[in-house]
């Protein structure tokens, strides 16, 4: 009986250890961002995603274990040649992740070494279509070409490419020689454009200045010559307005007897004084006019004089 007994127990262990073994091969655990591609007897049955899973056991195997998370893989540096003729060494960073893992798996054999060739290739292809100017100027276009060319060539790999990065542009040493030379001449030219736009537009301050300067000149000058012909016009106005109020005055006064005799003195002085003034002029010879002479006019004035004395006497008196 006890025979029976410890047969029973074996057996039943057995038979727990093979249902753990039997579950234990069948239920698979994915992780996240990975996936299994499952065979059965050697051909591809199906591939398991992130999460629980089963597979028959003894039956279906995991034939790959893909990440599909994303990859960077460093492109060696490579030597390529531009469109002129300039030899460079290139070298690069390359980004991709794994779309179909079956295509991954069945598609190529390695896929992270056939994709970083392909980006050697396809690198050194686009370099050969540009310039060296235009490698370091446009880098930003040259790694999108990149990367287009090589998810068209990748696809049936099921990889996708998300960027290209290029690292390093290294031209040989004579060609450095002269691309400093060339950035030295450039920024002595541009110095040099910058100085003469500072002398140019100092110029032109200087010479803005003294149009300024000469329109403010001007312009004092004119409200001078302004001021100045008003200042005369006021002096010819005041002289003219003493010269009426002296003709009116002498008007008044030719009006009564004494006022004509002053005159008939005035005029009569005013002629020897002009007489002798002529009379100084060696080269001059006076002739007697209308009839008259000198003594003549004195005598005439010395009349005169005696009148007006004796008319201011008899004013006098009454």
């Amino acid at each position: 009986m006890d025979v029976i007994l410890s047969y029973l127990l074996s057996v039943q262990t057995l038979l727990l250890v093979f249902v753990i073994v039997l579950l234990k091969s069948s239920i698979k655990f994915v992780p996240q961002n990975r996936a299994y591609v499952i065979e059965r007897f050697g051909k591809y049955q199906s591939t398991k995603e992130a999460g629980l899973n089963f597979i028959v056991p003894f039956i279906d195997r995991i034939s790959a274990d893909r990440s599909l998370k994303e990859k960077a893989v460093d492109v060696p540096e490579q030597s390529a040649i531009t469109k002129d003729n300039i030899s460079l060494s290139v070298d690069g960073v390359l980004y991709f992740r794994v779309l179909d893992p079956y295509k991954a798996t069945y598609g190529i054999d390695d896929y992270v070494f056939a994709v970083t060739q392909l980006a050697q290739t396809t690198m050194r292809s686009e370099l050969g279509k540009m310039e060296l100017d235009k490698t370091f100027e446009e880098r930003d276009v040259l790694n999108t070409n990149i990367v287009a060319a090589i998810n068209e060539a990748a696809g049936p790999w099921g990889i996708q490419v998300l960027r290209y990065e290029i690292k390093d542009i290294v031209p040989p040493s004579s060609v450095m020689e002269a691309m400093e030379a060339q950035m030295k001449a450039e920024r002595v030219k541009r110095a040099q454009i910058l100085e003469s736009e500072g002398d140019r537009q100092a110029a032109i301050n200087r010479a803005e200045g003294e149009k300024a300067s000469v329109v403010l000149a001007a312009e004092a000058d004119k409200a001078e010559a302004v001021l100045r012909a008003e200042g005369e016009a006021k002096a010819i106005v005041a002289v003219a307005t003493a010269q009426a109020e002296a003709l009116r005055q002498v008007g008044e006064a030719a009006a009564t007897e004494e006022g004509q005799k002053a005159i008939q003195l005035d005029l009569a002085t005013k002629a020897i004084e002009a007489k002798l003034a002529i009379a100084k002029e060696s080269s001059v010879v006076l002739l007697p006019d209308s009839g008259t002479d000198i003594a003549g006019v004195v005598a005439q004035a010395t009349t005169i004089i005696n009148s007006l004395n004796r008319a201011k006497h008899d004013v006098v008196k009454r």
